[in-house]
């Protein structure tokens, strides 16, 4: 699994300033995307027994929410901006928890699942991710934490949607359930990556609201 690219810190100036009116928009299509993939992803996931895929899938259901919230704290000022982030730091470990309890679930039924499906649904998920990432890159400082969470959650998915590729091409050529498992294992390390950085945006918001 890529190790995730470093970003620059969010700015005690950056966490004081009001989200731009065009965000709102951009960051409800986001959702959208988001909720209509989970539903495709999470329903190849259950027909193949794929781990990686059920832990992307609640990372597509994840990033619906979490853009559903903001979109609701757009407004907000910059503590109350703070607290969302802070409680969405939280939510980006939750996939982190099933993916765990989905691969413990797999050691009892170790098979690999389908090497076509599961490389076709990777890229399916990497083209929503990459249209998602573009769309939120040019706000992903504007409004502190919540812009952030919502840029790192399309950015980290990408990464890990390459990662499930890749598991789709080895398990072609060789039957084994290890490289899903690993890409789940990587999307857990990516979402707690994330999580910290959201928190230190949360922070600097706490900061400027003082």
């Amino acid at each position: 699994m890529p190790a995730s690219a470093k970003t620059r810190p969010v700015t005690v100036d950056e966490a004081a300033r009001p989200a731009p009116p065009a965000l709102r928009p951009v960051v409800a299509r986001v959702a959208t995307l988001n909720l209509g993939y989970f539903g495709i992803e999470i329903a190849v996931a259950l027909t193949i027994g794929s781990v990686a895929l059920i832990a992307d899938s609640l990372d597509f259901l994840e990033d619906a929410a979490i853009n559903l919230l903001i979109v609701a704290g757009l407004g907000w000022g910059a503590r109350n901006r703070a607290r969302l982030g802070t409680a969405m730091a939280g939510i980006l470990l939750l996939p982190a928890v099933a993916g765990a309890w989905a691969a413990y679930a797999k050691v009892s039924d170790f098979v690999a699942p389908a090497a076509l499906p599961l490389t076709l649904t990777g890229l399916g998920a990497l083209a929503v991710n990459l249209t998602c990432a573009l769309m939120l890159a040019r706000h992903r400082t504007g409004s502190g934490s919540l812009t952030r969470a919502a840029y790192l959650s399309a950015r980290n998915d990408t990464f890990a949607n390459l990662a499930i590729i890749a598991a789709g091409l080895v398990t072609a050529a060789y039957p084994t359930p290890w490289p899903d498992l690993a890409v789940a294992a990587g999307i857990a390390i990516l979402n707690a990556e994330s999580a910290a950085d959201i928190l230190k945006a949360a922070a600097a918001e706490r900061r400027a609201a003082r």
